[in-house]
């Protein structure tokens, strides 16, 4: 991923064509999709459909608009996506949305490209920046990272109802602090390097300055918004957060450009013993090793280490499940973490092998020392299931 020296000296910023967030931002679905199609496909597994039908009826009703729902099968296999892609076929279908989390999303984006028609993200939680990317991350059946999936362009819209985010699980938008917080993280270093973003140039400063504001945002606003999503509540700091780790977030690491913390957070998957972690949850972990990795300096270290597990995030190899595991382990997960087609390589400095183990390994005792700080008592994998 690193730069290429027979690609021309361009920056990129991508986005998608509108971005909609606030409460009841889901009641509106309708008449915004009306633009791009008369026959909609919303994909979404049965928890989302039996959360937002009664809603979405009433707003597709009113435009017009006919509601048919596909079933997500839960993981974004290229299978996955061929299946669906081929009920838009079947059925004449002129837009598809995908309703829910990252993985229904990113299915979606990777159906759409195939049958040939747009896309929308419809969010109902902000545990990830997959809504506004044009790229989906591809999985194995059994979970594991497979790779990236390209495309042309952006989602034709987004939107994020912040009701549904606050109603659940608070898991959930931990994760995308988890996943939100590496943007700035990656993005600097890419900046640093001289490396090319996800976009196939070179980062502008618009998407490096959003990738600093999400982190800016989610310093200040991360603890109080998940303290009010316990109690089911959209605050002016939820509102933040979901823009920070929807909207900001997205921009910042398609634009800014990604670097180690994904990239081991691949690795992390390559494993079973990490399939407990959220995307967001192994990224955090990412994040920590690339910091260790770079060198960064230790009281930036600490305070970040300490933060995330205030946040609810893993800053152990213990929560991830790697606390007693022998070498062979980690070196299955290091291996991924560098394959060629890998991200770390957007680092300013081609690390080894063994200096992301020890980085790896080093994460244990930075996040025991910040969770006994925070008083969050010794760590386990319990915590993450």
């Amino acid at each position: 991923m690193a730069e290429n020296s027979n690609s021309p000296h361009v920056s990129v910023f991508a986005s998608p064509g509108r971005y909609v967030q606030g409460r009841g931002a889901l009641s509106r679905l309708g008449s915004l999709v009306v633009g791009f199609g008369s026959k909609p496909l919303v994909l979404a597994d049965d928890v989302v459909r039996d959360l937002t039908e009664p809603v979405l009826s009433g707003s597709f009703d009113e435009a017009a608009l006919p509601l048919v729902f596909e079933r997500f099968g839960g993981v974004p296999t290229r299978a996955e996506a061929d299946r669906v892609s081929s009920a838009i076929d079947e059925h004449g279908h002129d837009v598809i949305i995908g309703l829910g989390g990252g993985a229904a999303i990113d299915t979606a984006k990777a159906a759409g490209d195939n049958a040939g028609v747009p896309w929308v993200s419809a969010a109902t939680v902000a545990s990830t920046d997959a809504p506004t990317s044009a790229l989906s991350v591809i999985y194995t059946e059994s979970g594991a990272f497979e790779a990236y999936r390209f495309y042309d362009r952006n989602p034709a819209l987004v939107v994020v109802d912040t009701q549904y985010v606050a109603e659940a699980p608070p898991r959930f938008l931990s994760g995308g602090v988890g996943d939100a917080l590496a943007t700035w993280i990656e993005a600097r270093a890419v900046r640093r390097a001289h490396s090319h973003n996800m976009v196939e140039g070179f980062p502008t400063h618009a998407g490096t300055a959003l990738a600093e504001l999400s982190w800016d945002l989610l310093w200040s606003s991360a603890l109080p918004a998940l303290e009010a999503v316990r109690s089911n509540l959209v605050t002016p700091d939820v509102e933040a957060i979901v823009e920070a780790t929807t909207l900001l977030s997205g921009l910042g690491f398609e634009s800014g450009g990604l670097a180690a913390a994904h990239a081991v957070h691949d690795g992390l998957t390559a494993v079973d013993r990490t399939h407990h972690l959220t995307h967001g949850e192994k990224v955090n972990i990412g994040s920590l090793t690339q910091m260790l990795l770079e060198g960064e300096e230790a009281s930036e270290i600490d305070e970040f280490a300490e933060f995330t597990a205030r946040v609810g995030l893993p800053t152990t190899l213990t929560e991830a499940g790697l606390g007693e595991v022998d070498e062979a382990v980690l070196e299955e997960v290091v291996r991924a973490a560098m394959d060629p087609s890998e991200t770390i390589h957007n680092l300013a400095f081609e690390p080894t092998h063994q200096d992301v183990r020890d980085a790896l390994r080093a994460v244990e005792g930075v996040g025991r020392r910040a969770r006994s700080r925070a008083g969050l008592g010794e760590p386990t994998p319990e915590d993450y299931t």
